[in-house]
């Protein structure tokens, strides 16, 4: 049912892009926070990320017997991401605005399809490897897949603040 949840909720993120015009998707609430775009953009360039582990997990047994850390077993128990804010690596500072809405739609699509792919991958994969996560330890091809779509859903969160914000600058 992984397929469904992560079809799911990017299907969101996809229906949500239609309703803003490219001006509110690069503004900021803050000078230091990132816009819309650039949620989007972080969005995409990690599942891509991710997608990468899953591929890797699915082509050989390395790393099979390391685990995750304690933390990432409890956010994979609960399904979630902690109801908090996540501050990133000094890197997320370089996430950039988007070129356009049409690229984002674009890229949102083939990462649809692209996840969807890989979802028969891991079924049909004989292997068991693991791949590092940097802050989580080892996952598998499955963990990498549900990582995405909650990773996916936690930003929704980080959406809604900013949705607040450009509703507040349109009144």
């Amino acid at each position: 049912m992984m397929i469904v949840d992560f079809n799911k909720t990017i299907n969101i993120w996809i229906e949500a892009i239609k309703d803003y015009d490219f001006a509110e998707l690069c503004r900021k609430p803050y000078p230091e926070s990132w816009s819309l775009g650039q949620v989007y953009m972080h969005i995409v360039s990690e599942s891509n990320y991710f997608l990468s582990q899953i591929k890797i997990c699915a082509s050989n047994s390395e790393n099979a017997n390391q685990e995750m850390s304690a933390n990432a077993k409890i956010m994979f128990v609960n399904n979630s991401f902690p109801d908090e804010i996540i501050v990133g690596p000094p890197t997320n500072a370089l996430t950039p605005q988007p070129e356009s809405k049409e690229q984002l739609m674009k890229e949102l699509i083939n990462l649809k399809d692209e996840i969807n792919k890989a979802d028969i991958l891991i079924s049909k994969s004989p292997f068991k490897g693991k791949t590092k996560h940097p802050g989580l330890n080892y996952f598998n091809a499955s963990d990498w897949f549900k990582f995405i779509e909650m990773h996916l859903r936690h930003h929704l969160r980080q959406k809604k603040r900013i949705d607040d914000f450009l509703t507040s600058k349109n009144k």
